[in-house]
């Protein structure tokens, strides 16, 4: 791969703590991102990740864009899927991970990290699952994109710019909230985890 260096490969490893496949998998979607929308420091990027893996930590580290920014938004709906924006243009897409790509290499390294999480591999096993994870990564950070990715439209829209909100006082804990995240209950002003403590749904 030559689009980031490998200093900043060894970075972004350094940011997350560990070398994975689903890292690579969150390098090359920001390379994605930093080719077609450009970065966080350029242009107002909004990143909406529908996974919460290894590789949300690449998209951070690389795009500029964080969860206390309010431009990071993390929608854990189990999908390899990443969309993100220009707010200048409003110009987006959504990156979903190619399920044809590598697929068998990729069920073969799924079928193996559930036995050696399980604590029951072989050391044949255990070996193999090594193995398969780094050609997985390698084949990760060797693609072409359009390859790796499904390029599409996006399915969630951009959302608003983070807002300074009012504070109010939860009248059960005592705790102060932001005013978005607060629920009426009964007459009282609640947040939302003393709200999940009353409410009651059949």
């Amino acid at each position: 791969m030559t689009y980031f260096s490998e200093d900043r490969i060894k970075q972004t490893i350094e940011f997350h703590g560990h070398q994975c496949p689903g890292l690579a998998i969150g390098v090359r979607a920001a390379e994605l991102c930093l080719r077609e929308l450009g970065h966080h420091d350029d242009s107002s990027i909004v990143a909406i990740c529908e996974t919460d893996m290894c590789g949300v930590d690449a998209i951070q580290f690389l795009t500029g864009c964080s969860v206390g920014k309010g431009n990071l938004i993390l929608k854990d709906h189990g999908k390899m899927a990443f969309t993100f924006y220009r707010r200048e243009d409003g110009k987006g897409f959504r990156a979903m991970l190619n399920p044809d790509f590598i697929g068998g290499l990729r069920s073969e390294m799924g079928r193996l990290m559930e036995v050696v999480y399980e604590g029951t591999p072989t050391p044949e096993e255990e070996e193999r699952c090594t193995q398969v994870r780094a050609e997985c990564e390698k084949q990760y950070y060797t693609a072409d994109l359009a390859d790796m990715f499904i390029k599409q439209e996006p399915q969630i829209k951009m959302p608003r710019p983070a807002s300074i909100l009012q504070s109010l006082v939860c009248e059960d804990c005592g705790e102060m909230h932001m005013e978005s995240r607060s629920r009426r209950f009964a007459g009282r002003t609640l947040c939302l985890t003393c709200f999940d403590k009353v409410e009651q749904k059949m």
